[in-house]
């Protein structure tokens, strides 16, 4: 980015144009303006600029043309796009062309200025009080880093607010989580101007495992060439390129917060915070204290002022793993969140701006959680502007093998084994015919136990410890005499299917009596642990949950 950053301007409303071009002449930009698309294509085909902020609707057509335009010519400049309020629509489709940001009118001034520093990696100069940086957050890489107040032991309803928020919130620990080590990361919020990131070509990781090193970046961990991950790296470099809200979908033990902390790491916002949060794991009772903060004597037990995860990732990204477990009430107040880029924390009387780059995550089907009204559309469509999908392991086998020697690497690393034991081929034979309902998650528990059962310098079948029907065993000639073996789970279809006998008169009793049929069996092999049932089924234990409700199944004790 040059010394002078140089802007170029485009709305058809003189009013507007005089008013933005006065702002931000106040903050040392030198601009140049256009009231048509035709005037903008004209300038830019002239001389390049750091940034263009454009209005949607224009007499010749709409903000949306000069967007591709700079995509086609693969121009550099960072786009903001200004649209009518309410018009979630405009933006979302103005951000998956490739605008950095948008606002919405009537534009808040303090607000535009924050935008138009974030994309051009500036701090703006603040008017008014500036707001407080958080102080914790360097304390809560090596901490828990939330709290409760000294004297909230004696309050109750607070009590669980530490526990809740350390098991909820993790920040970057990585040694380099807070150090600008990539090519062309630079601090959104620091006054020293640097260069823009380097183009995504460059930074594209080498595709062979690396060893494991204190400055390994999360892109650099995502393990596997197969097709599927391949996409999912080529996502991760384009949508680190805005501020477009990125939803990741994807089964439990997939990775989708090291997909969201990839998307950190090639972004702009590297140096600043990463701050996760299980959304799940906070009481309903805590929630808006813990995303916003709150101020001194707010509640019984507030002893000082508090910061909130928003404000924790100031300049940064803010990452809300299972965001389809939040509460309605909630939702409204994160969707305002959002719209507005402030919060007010709890007590207080004034909202306070903040820059926030949010990622979410979910295991569920949020389009069917909005038909079932369990999530709001609004908010849907604020955070679904670019979907990744993070696939199931079963989905890509072949990289198994990485995956598997990236994971002993480090359970060796940490526990002080040398050298690094492997698989054997005849163990990772049979891994690859396992489903795996738990996908990375499981397999990595799996080889913690298979590395601390090894003897040798390998893991071979044995040292697994898989179920008889996992290892093939079934499938192995009957000796004579021996009874024939219970098929698995699934393996023969009712003779009502094979045509062996009439059809069902109610066919949704009958389906409910035959699921309810294999639920018992899965629960009596597995001592009715409703978890372990469910793995075995490839649910997860809130779908299992679920059906034996509606089945009205009363057995299954606890979870562990």
């Amino acid at each position: 980015m040059s010394a002078d950053p140089r802007l170029l301007v485009v709305d058809d409303e003189p009013d507007l144009r005089t008013l933005y071009e006065m702002t931000l002449l106040r903050e040392g930009f030198s601009l140049d303006s256009a009231g048509t698309v035709e005037d903008a294509l004209e300038l830019l085909g002239t001389r390049r600029y750091d940034a263009v902020i454009t209005d949607m609707r224009l007499p010749d057509g709409s903000g949306l043309d000069i967007l591709r335009w700079l995509e086609q010519q693969g121009r550099s400049e960072r786009a903001l796009v200004i649209t009518a309020y309410g018009s979630a629509e405009n933006a979302v489709e103005a951000l998956k062309a490739g605008a950095y940001d948008y606002l919405t009118k009537p534009v808040d001034l303090r607000q535009f200025r924050m935008v138009v520093a974030s994309a051009l990696g500036r701090t703006p100069k603040m008017e008014g009080p500036v707001p407080k940086p958080f102080s914790s957050a360097p304390a809560a890489a090596s901490s828990t880093g939330w709290s409760a107040p000294s004297n909230a032991s004696s309050n109750p309803a607070f009590n669980p607010a530490s526990n809740a928020a350390s098991s909820a919130m993790s920040v970057a620990a990585e040694p380099d989580a807070f150090a600008p080590t990539a090519p062309g990361a630079f601090d959104v919020l620091g006054s020293v101007e640097a260069p823009r990131p380097a183009p995504a070509e460059a930074r594209k990781p080498a595709r062979a495992v690396p060893p494991l090193t204190g400055s390994t970046t999360a892109l650099e961990r995502l393990v596997g060439d197969s097709a599927p991950m391949r996409q999912v790296r080529e996502l991760i470099e384009k949508v680190a390129r805005s501020m477009a809200p990125v939803l990741l979908n994807g089964e439990s033990g997939t990775g989708k917060e090291l997909v969201a902390r990839a998307i950190h790491d090639v972004s702009a916002r590297r140096p600043q915070p990463f701050i996760a949060v299980n959304c799940g794991a906070i009481p309903e009772q805590l929630l808006e204290a813990e995303f916003f903060g709150y101020r001194k004597g707010a509640f019984t037990g507030a002893s000082e002022d508090r910061e909130g995860f928003f404000q924790a990732a100031q300049g940064g990204t803010l990452f809300l793993d299972e965001i389809g477990d939040l509460p309605l009430a909630m939702q409204s107040k994160l969707l305002r969140a959002l719209q507005e880029r402030s919060v007010r924390p709890v007590g207080a009387v004034a909202e306070m701006p903040v820059n926030v780059r949010l990622l979410s995550a979910t295991h569920k089907d949020l389009a069917a959680e909005v038909a079932g009204g369990r999530f709001r559309q609004d908010l849907y469509y604020r955070l679904n502007v670019i979907q990744i999908r993070v696939p199931p392991l079963r989905e890509r086998m072949e990289d198994l093998a990485p995956i598997s020697a990236r994971i002993l690497q480090r359970i060796a690393a940490d526990a002080g084994v040398a050298p690094v034991p492997a698989l054997t081929p005849a163990a990772l034979a049979t891994l690859s015919r396992y489903s795996f309902p738990g996908n990375v998650r499981e397999l990595e528990n799996l080889l913690h136990r298979a590395l601390a059962l090894s003897s040798g310098d390998g893991i071979d079948l044995a040292d697994l410890g898989l179920p008889d029907s996992v290892l093939g065993l079934d499938d192995a000639p009957a000796e004579p005499g021996d009874a024939p073996a219970e098929p698995p789970l699934g393996a023969a279809l009712p003779a009502e299917a094979r045509g062996g006998a009439p059809l069902p008169a109610d066919l949704a009793t009958y389906l409910d009596e035959v699921e309810k049929q294999i639920l018992l069996r899965a629960l009596e092999q597995h001592r009715n642990n409703r978890t372990a049932a469910g793995a075995s089924l490839g649910l997860s234990l809130r779908q299992m949950r679920y059906r034996m409700a509606r089945l009205e199944i009363s057995v299954g004790g606890d979870e562990s």
